[in-house]
């Protein structure tokens, strides 16, 4: 199988180091769009040009059997077109784990941390009311914008990001919030920081395990066998921080090569 998975930069690398732990015999290709990066502050109409660009690129390029949006907010802007012109690919896209905050949560009182553009989004909007209506829980959202920015530059531990977190964070800590949702795939890569901010036992929910446990599904009923080699290439379309790629990489398991390339 031949996987497809793009970012406005690393973040989407958080669910690739997912896919390493359940999809084997397959090669994965990643495009970083960091030179549009980022994705969380721009129109819907620029986002979907994005993706059907690089989804273009990932077809005509690296003929791909599937597409990973590992991308909250492209998800929001691009999936439901990109399943009306590719009807025959595997597209799967990335959304806020609202659903297993829910079933987690002990105290009814869940975080929510995203991009504006997710929060705004329709996709975002329908999920959470649908859900929060289900059972009875406090959803307290938060816009994060200018993080992504911030963990691109590659320092995790930066005083900027500690700030930045402190003051999105201590509305939750105080109203005994207990899951958080981490609706970006870029913030795991500050989790530990999380973490320490709310020094309470939290529950970070991001969904890399749900997307990999999804395309092995609907791989496994095209033909995929999941037995050999797992093959990494990453490509970027602008400046990237290489040593973030190399701390990020270093977390990967069952991976026979893996490269990375600038266009």
């Amino acid at each position: 199988m031949r996987i497809g998975v793009f970012d406005s930069g690393l973040g989407g690398l958080t669910v690739v180091q997912a896919m390493t732990q359940v999809i084997k015999g397959a090669q994965i290709f990643y495009v970083a769009d960091t030179k549009n990066a980022p994705y969380g502050e721009k129109t819907p109409e620029q986002i979907l040009q994005y993706s059907l660009n690089i989804t273009k690129y990932l077809i005509n390029t690296h003929q791909i059997d599937a597409l990973i949006l590992a991308c909250n907010t492209a998800t929001s802007s691009a999936i439901k077109h990109l399943r009306e012109t590719y009807p025959s690919l595997i597209i799967i896209g990335t959304e806020p784990g609202i659903k297993p905050a829910i079933e987690q949560t002990r105290t009814g009182k869940i975080g929510v941390l995203a991009t504006p553009a997710t929060l705004q989004g329709d996709k975002y909007q329908t999920l959470a009311q649908t859900l929060s209506s289900q059972k009875s829980v406090d959803i307290f959202e938060q816009a994060c914008p200018g993080l992504v920015e911030q963990i691109e530059k590659g320092d995790m531990d930066s005083d900027v990001i500690k700030e930045l977190l402190e003051t999105w964070l201590a509305p939750m800590r105080e109203n005994n919030v207990d899951t958080i949702v981490l609706g970006c795939t870029h913030y795991p890569l500050v989790g530990q920081s999380i973490e320490k901010i709310m020094s309470c036992n939290v529950s970070l929910i991001h969904t890399g395990e749900a997307i990999s446990k999804h395309l092995l599904t609907l791989g496994t009923q095209k033909g995929h066998l999941n037995e050999g080699e797992l093959q990494v290439h990453i490509h970027t379309t602008g400046e990237i921080q290489i040593h973030v790629v190399e701390s990020i990489i270093k977390t990967y398991e069952n991976i026979h090569s893996i490269d990375v390339e600038n266009h």
